[in-house]
């Protein structure tokens, strides 16, 4: 992890503290109020969480020993547990703690938050081509917009 990576995670670190205090404090005068209402991820395995189950992929964890934390069996998570973004959910007062995958989500748990991290995944065209069987445009031009009817 490069110093960036490093200063984003103790970035987030501090917000998840800061969060959780918060949350704390509001449950001493009556119910306990999340400090965010969702949460949106958008990611690569780091903090995928069941994405990649489904599609034609080498970059999938729905298998043993992955998950071996989840009593329901490997959920898609690149770890044996919860990610960090599991943990700060649950520290930021969401409830269910656990975003589901985007893949999984019904429409009502949209509004709500979802994961759309992806293991692979990256912002360079090259970026998982040895393990995602997915056709990706070969410039950004490869889309063009229609021309306009004549009049």
């Amino acid at each position: 992890m490069g110093y960036d990576g490093r200063r984003l995670a103790l970035a987030l670190a501090v917000a998840a503290c800061w969060a959780a205090e918060t949350t704390r404090g509001a449950a001493a005068w009556g119910a306990p109020r999340p400090a965010a209402p969702c949460m949106y991820i958008f990611g690569d395995s780091l903090v995928d969480n069941g994405n990649n189950n489904g599609i034609l992929s080498l970059a999938r964890a729905n298998y043993r020993p992955y998950g071996i934390d989840f009593r329901e069996g490997p959920p898609g998570r690149f770890t044996n547990g919860r990610t960090m973004v599991d943990f700060l959910s649950d520290m930021l007062g969401l409830r269910p703690p656990l975003v589901p995958p985007y893949a999984a989500a019904r429409p009502a748990d949209l509004p709500r938050g979802a994961n759309f991290a992806s293991g692979a995944s990256g912002i360079l065209a090259e970026t998982g081509n040895n393990l995602v069987s997915i056709q990706k445009p070969q410039s950004p031009h490869a889309y063009r917009p229609a021309p306009a009817p004549a009049s």
